[in-house]
């Protein structure tokens, strides 16, 4: 066995002595690479819709946001048991096995012919994908020093957003492609969409196996390395019960930032193919450069933020006041969003939706911060379970809402009228800091150690 697989696979080797290693941003790739294969999975069914309702019997857009729905009541549940399985079993097999579950489900998609059997699959597949975010977060807060969290989070979160790129834009020669393979007599069209989808999920796992290892065990880790990573305050080691966590109002704030914001993102990913359609009657070719260009630029986005409350730190601003700014320069940045629904320009709309998007994912950037801004890396894991599955829960609570105005509109005879869903996407983030403002003034560490010394104690 060569030298270099050896030390892939975990074998142990001299840790590197010469110069500081960068393998922290090796891991940070990975994460990238599972996000985007995340979204892939889930972004094939939304940018299809359209499609799916001239050949799917008895398909309507209120069967498809109650499936939105039920597969955000599944991500919900997902995140918050993922989280805490994460933090028991740990990231190295937690990870595989989420992955492994929605990347069968994801291919599954392609064997279902009636709207009963897309509830199905899509309530399976939240179980699985649910399991992303709360081992991301936690394989950043165990491979980053706080001052880079945000910015590994955001370049690994552009996975979403390149997911949401190559969705619409492969999707028409995908599909195509496909048409003209036939299995037992039937072209499989559309649903080798969904085949496909499984290699990104199978080879991510393999480079998983072969690269994750513990930073304090990884043989690519110089000391340099292992000394930065390692360069916040040192933690106690005892065990924090679940229920511990859920007192304190910082859980709270982190659950806010994601329950006032996310399900807007939900609602650019599932609902843009369906917006360009209606208002602006573009079909599965002519939308995938509109909601392309929304990804590719939310990616810098994503970016941006991460890099600018890092660069707030190092110009000496705590991280209570580098985390608030950026929010704040966010939150501004996506006031003139529910301009989009009132143009009669499609690229006016596009341009207001990107800079939307792309606040969104500096927004979460530092949103996703915050679990490991306030908690013990130990715990971070539940706690982003916990903000995530809030998340969901708003999200839920979107889809309901829009699925009764769309019902509305196109009762009215006005497929297009998108305005008061765009209004509160503008609204929701400003109104957001004020709550994780009041929960948590100075951002300050939630004082669980004690708690959980007492019941050691006990």
């Amino acid at each position: 066995m060569s030298e270099s697989l050896t030390t892939a696979l975990g074998e142990r080797q001299p840790r590197t002595a010469a110069g500081s290693s960068h393998f922290r941003w090796v891991i940070c790739g990975l994460l990238f690479w599972v996000t985007t294969a995340n979204y892939i999975d889930r972004g094939v069914f939304g940018n299809l819709a359209p499609e799916l309702a001239r050949k799917i019997p008895n398909w309507s857009q209120d069967a498809y946001w109650y499936m939105q729905v039920a597969f955000n009541a599944a991500y919900a549940v997902s995140l918050l048991l993922a989280g805490r399985l994460m933090d028991v079993i740990g990231l190295r097999w937690g990870f595989v096995l989420v992955c492994a579950f929605w990347g069968l489900v994801s291919m599954s998609h392609s064997l279902v012919s009636t709207v009963a059997g897309f509830f199905i699959v899509r309530i399976l597949l939240g179980l699985g994908e649910g399991g992303n975010f709360p081992a991301a977060i936690k394989t950043t807060a165990e491979w980053f020093p706080k001052r880079e969290r945000a910015l590994a989070t955001g370049i690994f979160n552009c996975g979403t957003n390149i997911g949401g790129v190559l969705v619409p834009f492969c999707l028409p020669w995908v599909v195509m492609r496909f048409t003209e393979v036939t299995f037992w007599g039937y072209s499989l069209g559309w649903r080798g969409a969904f085949l496909v989808t499984g290699i990104f999920d199978v080879t991510w796992i393999i480079a998983w196996l072969l690269i994750y290892r513990r930073p304090e065990k990884h043989p690519r880790v110089s000391p340099s390395e292992l000394a930065l990573i390692n360069s916040d305050p040192a933690e106690p080691t005892v065990k924090i019960p679940w229920r511990k966590l859920f007192p304190h109002r910082q859980a709270w704030a982190f659950a806010a930032s994601k329950f006032m914001t996310d399900c807007f993102w939900w609602f650019y990913l599932v609902g843009a193919p369906y917006f360009f359609s209606d208002r602006f009657g573009l079909n599965l070719k002519s939308r995938s450069a509109p909601v392309a260009i929304i990804y590719v630029m939310a990616s810098l986005g994503s970016i941006s933020g991460g890099w600018l409350s890092g660069h707030f730190m190092k110009l000496g601003w705590s991280v209570n006041r580098a985390r608030k700014m950026t929010f704040l320069v966010c939150g501004l940045c996506v006031l003139p969003v529910v301009f989009a629904t009132i143009t009669r320009n499609e690229w006016v709309a596009v341009a207001l939706i990107t800079l939307a998007a792309s606040a969104h994912q500096a927004w979460s950037a530092n949103a996703f911060s915050l679990a490991s801004d306030m908690f013990p890396r130990r715990v971070v894991g539940s706690v982003t379970g916990f903000g995530g599955f809030a998340g969901s829960i708003g999200a839920i609570g979107l889809f309901l809402i829009v699925g009764q105005l769309r019902k509305a509109a196109l009762a009215r005879g006005q497929p297009g009228d998108y305005f008061l869903i765009f209004l509160a996407a503008s609204l929701a983030y400003l109104a957001a800091l004020l709550v994780i403002h009041l929960l948590a003034p100075k951002l300050e560490p939630a004082n669980v150690e004690d708690q959980a010394n007492f019941q050691g104690a006990r």
